[in-house]
């Protein structure tokens, strides 16, 4: 990365960590080595907004959490996350989000969060891949039930960043507001069997019960999958700008590996499915399998 890269990066990861404190542009400016000024002027060039707009995004995402997480006063929030006061709170709640935090939090609707993503990602994607840095991939059989997923399809997309110029990253957003079966939002590869003329088939969206009948957000639509067994494939826990190299190794081990051997074959009439990859975990890949007859 370069030292202008570097120095946005370092400001993001402050305010990640201070978020809920005071945060001036003078503390910005002494972790990122440059005058406030320039650090101001270098935030807003690489992420797309002020400081100070980055960081109330960011406290408003993180209250709507907390509200959605139930036992949260609003007035606690607001505090805790740095707002002066309950009713400025109130009022930058709903200019950010459509509706009051009281309300939200006594009925959570699907509303897009904001993600704060490190401008580190986007410089080390057009960085050359190491593979000797390959580790161990752990394989394991799961069995998921049938659900619905909800889902917003791109045009042509075929992985995640041509997904992302398609739709926007900030349909991530809304999917980490919205309750998953198993706790946090998906990627999937569609067959040609779930998609619809014109689509991509790269998505992203939030596996609910079979049964679910509450919102779906404006632009996108539902799918049914059946209850399947997946190889679940896990790499080891990586430093997080290694991301580009602890997939590609999950998914170089998955064309490789040849589930006859436990008695399995693949299934590609259902989606691939990607979890948001993670250093502190590993990068997670499933793949669906039929048993061999």
């Amino acid at each position: 990365m370069d030292e202008q890269t570097e120095a946005v990066q370092r400001m993001q990861d402050y305010i990640g960590v201070h978020v809920t404190e005071e945060i001036t542009l003078s503390d910005l400016a002494r972790v990122s080595c440059f005058s406030p000024f320039y650090a101001h002027r270098l935030f807003r060039t690489y992420t797309g907004f002020t400081p100070a707009e980055y960081i109330r995004k960011l406290r408003l995402a993180q209250s709507a959490l907390r509200l959605k997480a139930a036992g949260s006063r609003v007035t606690d929030v607001a505090f805790d996350l740095g707002f002066g006061s309950a009713d400025g709170y109130t009022r930058a709640f709903h200019r950010e989000f459509g509706c009051n935090p009281g309300t939200y939090a006594r009925s959570p609707i699907p509303i897009t969060l904001f993600v704060p993503y490190g401008v580190k990602f986007r410089a080390l994607r057009k960085e050359k891949i190491d593979m000797e840095k390959v580790q161990s991939v752990f394989v394991q059989v799961m069995e998921k039930p049938e659900r619905q997923v909800i889902i917003k399809r791109g045009e042509s997309a075929a992985d995640y960043f041509a997904y992302c110029e398609e739709v926007g990253c900030e349909v991530w957003g809304t999917l980490l507001s919205m309750d998953a079966l198993e706790g946090e939002p998906v990627c999937l590869w569609l067959p040609e069997g779930y998609k619809t003329p014109g689509t991509s088939t790269y998505v992203q969206g939030v596996e609910v019960s079979v049964d679910y009948s509450g919102p779906i957000p404006e632009g996108f639509d539902t799918i049914t999958l059946p209850a399947e067994e997946y190889l679940v494939f896990q790499g080891e826990p990586f430093p997080e700008e290694e991301y580009c190299e602890a997939i590609v190794a999950v998914q170089k081990a998955m064309d490789r590996y040849d589930p006859s051997l436990i008695g399995y074959a693949w299934d590609d009439t259902q989606p691939r499915i990607q979890l948001e990859p993670r250093g502190e975990r590993g990068y997670i890949e499933m793949r669906a399998v039929k048993t061999v007859e």
